[in-house]
């Protein structure tokens, strides 16, 4: 039981490891193309707003635009 057990433990760490590296690669994939659109002239900051917002839902981002909204109306910066 227990060399079963430690062989399945082995591979699973052994799979969170590929995994692991797997994403460190795509991440490095991710900088170079946020690379690529400074080179032509993008503003990377906004691009990763812009992909940050099109993971929200639709009602979450609204929701976040007009309290937004109303903290720059309370601050006087509208």
């Amino acid at each position: 039981m227990a060399e079963v057990t430690d062989d399945r433990l082995r591979l699973l760490l052994e799979r969170i490891e590929r995994l692991a590296e797997e994403a460190k690669g795509i991440a490095d994939d991710i900088k170079d193309v946020y690379a690529e659109g400074k080179a032509v002239g993008y503003d990377t900051k906004i691009m990763r707003q812009i992909v940050r917002l099109r993971k929200m839902k639709p009602d979450d981002r609204r929701e976040m635009d007009m309290l937004l909204q109303t903290y720059l109306s309370a601050l006087g910066m509208e």
